[in-house]
């Protein structure tokens, strides 16, 4: 169930960090670049490297914060500790499957 959630977040982010890879890129030199003031040491390769890296790892968020956002409360409240092994003051203890 998570690695079928993890490819729900990480396949569409990635697909997205593409997408903006593309569009800041067709319209920005990484040569171009300051940090604090001072043009980047970095590679074009470099730029373009870090960039999608740090797209990747913000649309990864958006689509996890998806996710979670999708999720019914079932699956947020389920208790993982099965019935026969819960404490008997367990609030869940009734509430579970």
């Amino acid at each position: 169930m998570w690695t079928q959630r993890l490819m729900w977040i990480a396949w569409p982010a990635f697909l997205a960090a593409c997408i903006l890879e593309m569009l800041v890129f067709a319209m920005v030199d990484p040569q171009d670049l300051h940090w604090f003031g001072q043009p980047l040491t970095l590679s074009r390769q470099g730029v373009y490297t870090l960039a999608f890296f740090a797209f990747w790892i913000i649309t990864m968020v958006a689509s996890a914060l998806t996710t979670l956002l999708s999720m019914s409360r079932f699956e947020l409240n389920r208790c993982p500790v099965p019935p026969e092994a819960r404490p008997d003051d367990c609030h869940k203890a009734s509430s579970c499957p």
